[in-house]
């Protein structure tokens, strides 16, 4: 399957939209080495469109961790298939909060399942986020 290429206009509306931040770490495109890279929510090979309403501003590590992933099991001791964070229909602050150590809180399923997929709590991005908090 090929990919769609996503013109500059929509790839810039996507940006504005997120405001130059990553739609699931929050991370500013201008703290993060890599940037921030426009994303298919659901990618094309599981039908998902290059429109607006599919797409969301990605930071590289969310964006390569996700890959084409749409949800995971919960955990090897309740294999219950739990879709991923959709920023364009789910509210962040519903699904997950920071706490002191620089780590992301989950709140649900839901983000407990995004946070391990996209690596949230991984030492670096972790070490990351303290920076940015100047600790």
């Amino acid at each position: 399957m090929s990919t769609t290429r996503i013109p500059v206009e929509l790839r810039r509306a996507v940006r504005q939209r997120a405001e130059h931040r990553c739609e699931y770490c929050l991370i500013h495109e201008a703290d993060t080495e890599f940037g921030c890279e426009v994303d298919h929510i659901i990618c094309e090979k599981h039908f998902g469109e290059s429109e607006i309403a599919n797409l969301a501003l990605a930071c590289f590590f969310c964006n390569r961790n996700k890959g084409s992933d749409v949800g995971s099991i919960l955990s090897p001791e309740c294999p219950e298939f739990v879709r991923l964070f959709n920023p364009r229909k789910d509210n962040w602050d519903t699904y997950f909060g920071f706490d002191p150590t620089g780590r992301i809180a989950t709140k649900t399923d839901i983000w407990r399942v995004t946070a391990r997929i996209l690596g949230f709590n991984a030492e670096h991005r972790v070490l990351e986020r303290k920076a940015l908090l100047g600790e």
